[in-house]
């Protein structure tokens, strides 16, 4: 996606468009997995694992899932698992997460929080259930965060999946402010600020103390 600004051209003085990058690379702060437990249908998994490669997801897993890859490939036709990290976990007892990383259940529940208004973990492993079953109450238990996406009735995994990652995109990337009126962002993504070094801001309060002494 890019920006078009008026620049006279060399030659004839008339305005023509001048592309300024927008967002030609979403970055997202942290990282983020996504998978799925008890998945019978193979092909959902590839097209939940293919729509996390796109998104740029720095894992993917199973949890007892009977997940054939040969089946799934019909999906993921990005062939996922040879570009990203992926895990299969027989069950929950062997179910592990990095260190740090909050599991975030996609289920519909009482108490689930809506997507539109949940706040991303920086560090976050998605896990959503199967279509005939959805999320077992174990791993419900070992989840952080349940979310739900507000919709009438329930979606695809593979649909709710890419919502999920697509919503921690919008929250967590760098992209051109929405512009007032409708159409196209009118403004660039505005550059990174970076502070001083923090060894630069203890300095300059050491200095400050010495100097009220």
């Amino acid at each position: 996606m890019a920006l078009f600004h008026g620049e006279r051209a060399a030659t004839g003085g008339q305005q023509r468009p001048q592309r300024i990058s927008a967002t030609n690379r979403p970055v997202m702060k942290g990282y983020f997995g996504i998978g799925i437990e008890g998945a019978s249908k193979a092909v959902n998994v590839g097209t939940l694992f293919r729509t996390a490669h796109a998104f740029g997801a720095s894992f993917v897993f199973t949890v007892r899932a009977q997940y054939n890859p040969r089946q799934g490939s019909a999906s993921d036709t990005s062939d996922t698992p040879r570009s990203v990290p992926t895990y299969h976990f027989a069950d929950l007892e062997a179910f592990r997460l990095p260190l740090g990383c909050r599991l975030v259940g996609v289920e519909i529940t009482d108490d689930a929080i809506d997507l539109p208004s949940f706040r991303h973990p920086r560090q976050a492993a998605y896990i959503v259930g199967s279509e005939r079953e959805g999320l077992s109450a174990g791993i419900q238990s070992r989840c952080d965060y349940v979310v739900k996406i507000p919709t009438r009735f329930s979606v695809n995994l593979g649909v709710a999946g890419a919502l999920v990652m697509y919503d921690r995109l919008l929250t967590l990337g760098r992209h051109a402010p929405r512009p007032v009126a409708e159409g196209a962002p009118t403004e660039a993504v505005p550059l990174p600020v970076f502070g001083d070094p923090v060894y630069a801001r203890r300095a300059r309060i050491r200095q400050k103390a010495l100097s009220k002494q």
